[in-house]
């Protein structure tokens, strides 16, 4: 009964306007900024395999487009830019849509949705992987195990044989297969490529995953503003090259792009340290996205380092199936407001 009173009053305080107003309010000189990766319909024979924690059904993108429609501003990547030279202020409760990664889905269903509602984005690229089939080893990993081609135990087997056993031993369920990704992303690319060596077979669909050249340049044309997630979605702090990870990284993807090298990048994982904050900008970076779920202050000009509010599809939708707005609402509304850099 209580969670049910709960729920009602959620429910009662947005369709009351109560929730907007405090939004309104509180968060009207802070730009909120939207972390989505994967977008796919339910028919998408990719909709099998993804990672449920990645992915939003592409209706529910267009829930999520008139929700920003009815509560903020939205605002392109060029805005933000602008606010940041100090050539003209964002306007209230600005919000910047973005994609982390580079997902030839992302071309597929949520350009199209985009344009519909006439709403502008940033897509974060990884340099490597545009023109590639396969995605990043844990999505390959998850999607071999969705499919019923590769169990936990095995793998966790293999990860012990290489020397790096896991104790106690994880479960064999998406969990279970979570923490075993997280002890890979540990290894070095060799040591993970020998453990990895044997399911090489199973973590291949034959599906193309990632965006091409093409489809990169139609994005951009779209409206959907071209920025950079590193050479290889390697975590910064743990890169053999930051340079090619930072700098080379951004020359590809202009190469990609056929145009200037992008201003813009997301840390892979969401992972930075205080080396490469600075190496960032000596890049040449002029705005770096973070994961740390906070709102940014734009009194005066914003920072060039920015968090993202990301949610799982799960935080959105009821048991029932429905869109929650109230939901997403509570969430967004509430987050913290954080400048994550002095200048």
């Amino acid at each position: 009964m209580s969670a049910m009173a709960g729920d009602l009053l959620k429910r009662a305080l947005y369709r009351s306007g109560l929730l907007g107003l405090y939004h309104r309010l509180r968060n009207r000189r802070a730009l909120t900024v939207i972390m989505f990766h994967r977008v796919l319909t339910e028919q998408d024979p990719r909709w099998a395999s993804c990672d449920p924690d990645y992915t939003l059904e592409a209706g529910l993108l267009e829930r999520c487009l008139a929700f920003f429609r009815r509560h903020y501003n939205v605002v392109s990547t060029d805005d933000v830019l602008a606010a940041r030279r100090g050539r003209a202020p964002l306007p209230d409760r600005a919000l910047l849509i973005t994609f982390d990664d580079g997902w030839a889905d992302n071309h597929a269903h949520a350009l199209p949705r985009l344009r519909a509602a006439g709403m502008p984005a940033l897509l974060f690229a990884v340099a490597d992987v545009v023109d590639r089939d396969e995605p990043f080893f844990q999505e390959r990993l998850i999607a071999a195990f969705r499919l019923g081609r590769l169990r936990v135990p095995a793998l966790s087997s293999a990860l012990a044989d290489a020397g790096h056993p896991l104790a106690p031993a994880p479960a064999d369920s998406i969990d279970g297969l979570r923490k075993v990704i997280a002890a890979l992303e540990t290894l070095s690319p060799q040591q993970r490529a020998q453990v990895l060596a044997p399911f090489a077979d199973a973590m291949d669909d034959g599906v193309r995953q990632m965006v091409t050249r093409t489809e990169l340049r139609e994005l951009a044309a779209g409206g959907v503003a071209i920025g950079v997630h590193g050479k290889t979605h390697t975590p910064m702090p743990r890169a053999e090259d930051l340079d090619a990870e930072l700098a080379d990284a951004r020359r590809i993807v202009g190469e990609h792009l056929g145009a200037e090298a992008p201003a813009t990048m997301s840390y892979p994982h969401g992972r930075y340290d205080e080396s490469v904050l600075a190496r960032t900008q000596a890049a040449g970076y002029e705005l770096a996205f973070t994961s740390h779920p906070v709102m940014n202050p734009v009194d005066g000009r914003p920072s060039w380092l920015l968090g993202r509010l990301g949610f799982e599809q799960s935080g959105i939708v009821d048991r029932a199936g429905r869109f929650r707005p109230d939901w997403l609402a509570l969430y967004l509304f509430r987050a913290p407001v954080r400048r994550l850099a002095a200048t």
